[in-house]
């Protein structure tokens, strides 16, 4: 007996292998061809992940044990994401320092200045040398410009208007701190890219020359002509570019260490033992950048937030934090301003220096200059704006 399919058969099949295929046009579509997502480590890329000692069994792992969320969290997760009634992004604008191009024109006093750019870029000033930390401009923490996390403010200083740059360093490859419009950008005025192993290939894929980029395991290091060493250290973290399958590429914190001044970056991050020995090796710290925002408990060995901030400081040894990776992007379930307030609460608490700039805020944090808890006066529920 023949089989005959009926219209209602018919219907079942190919509708939703229509629209799975219309999906996957339109994503090819909005992501750039999917470059958006990125690239696939290459040979090169390939070979020196796999000789790294970090990398195991097709994958790179943290010194310490590491969970991504807390096991059996995801439905407490899932109401937390749809039932929660925190003011998750600001419904005032956010006050923006607007003369960054006028201040960066002349030279830091101290010779080291930083300037919050807002989520984790920041301008880093350092003994004559300008270094830029995971740069995005892009209005969207996404591999599109069609969805995605909206930028809370607008970026305070023009992209045009960056100055001269001696170097771009990136910590990891997630989209809110690797963003392809901005590193495209970036790219023609020669500035040299350090990021972790594996990421290369994205640059290269986006069009960065060869020459351009410099791929670090941890405790690499490179050193610029005024003598400024940048070194990949430890973190504890991982990867991911929306791309299943893809062997994923490496993360990294950051330390500059200079003739005369010493900057620790973040990037993403857990607390993790090997702090110590990244103070024993490079500190103190004039300065330390520690990730506070868009966290969560569940989250805790893959990111800081306040509290762990300042555990990460007084194991590094920062005479001073500048908070970053808050304020810009709403990527979890707190209020977008409870990462600040719990900050200065407990850095009085163990008496830590905190300063906490406005965005575009260029301060010189050797000078003792004073911050306020700007975003005080914002309101904290749906209020009428200041």
């Amino acid at each position: 007996m023949k089989f005959r399919p009926n219209s209602r058969w018919m219907w079942a099949l190919y509708v939703p292998l229509a629209l799975s295929l219309a999906l996957v046009a339109l994503t090819w579509f909005a992501t750039n061809r999917f470059a958006g997502f990125g690239y696939a480590p290459d040979e090169r890329s390939l070979a020196r992940m796999h000789a790294s000692p970090h990398f195991h069994d097709g994958e790179f792992v943290n010194l310490e044990g590491t969970h991504v969320m807390r096991s059996g969290k995801t439905w407490e997760m899932l109401k937390r994401n749809f039932a929660g009634d925190e003011m998750r992004a600001p419904i005032c604008p956010l006050p923006l320092v607007r003369d960054a191009a006028r201040r960066l024109a002349t030279p830091p006093a101290s010779g080291l200045r930083i300037t919050w750019l807002g989520h984790s870029t920041t301008l880093v000033e350092i003994d004559g040398m300008r270094i830029l930390t995971d740069p995005i401009w892009s209005e969207r923490s996404s591999p599109t410009t069609w969805v995605g996390p909206k930028r809370f403010h607008p970026p305070p200083l023009a992209l045009a208007d960056v100055p001269h740059l001696d170097a771009v360093i990136i910590s990891h490859e997630h989209f809110d701190h690797l963003d392809m419009a901005t590193v495209q950008a970036l790219a023609p005025r020669g500035v040299p890219f350090h990021v972790p192993l594996g990421i290369g290939s994205h640059l290269r894929g986006w069009g960065v020359p060869d020459a351009q980029v410099h791929e670090h395991d941890w405790w690499e290091s490179e050193s610029l002509p005024s003598g400024l060493r940048i070194v990949s250290t430890p973190s504890r973290h991982f990867n991911g570019r929306g791309a299943p399958g893809r062997t994923g590429t490496f993360w990294t914190s950051w330390s500059l260490i200079g003739p005369t001044h010493r900057v620790f970056f973040s990037g993403d991050t857990g607390l993790t033992e090997q702090f110590r020995e990244i103070r024993r090796r490079f500190g103190p710290f004039d300065v330390g950048m520690f990730e506070i925002g868009q966290f969560d408990p569940l989250w805790s060995d893959i990111h800081l937030g306040p509290r762990g901030a300042l555990d990460a400081q007084e194991m590094l040894g920062a005479r001073v934090m500048i908070p970053i990776h808050w304020a810009t992007y709403q990527l979890a379930f707190h209020s977008w301003s409870e990462p600040a307030e719990t900050l200065v609460r407990e850095a009085a608490l163990r008496t830590l220096p905190v300063l906490t700039p406005r965005l575009g805020e260029a301060i010189e944090p050797t000078a003792n200059p004073h911050t306020e808890a700007w975003w005080r006066a914002l309101p904290p529920i749906a209020a009428r704006c200041p």
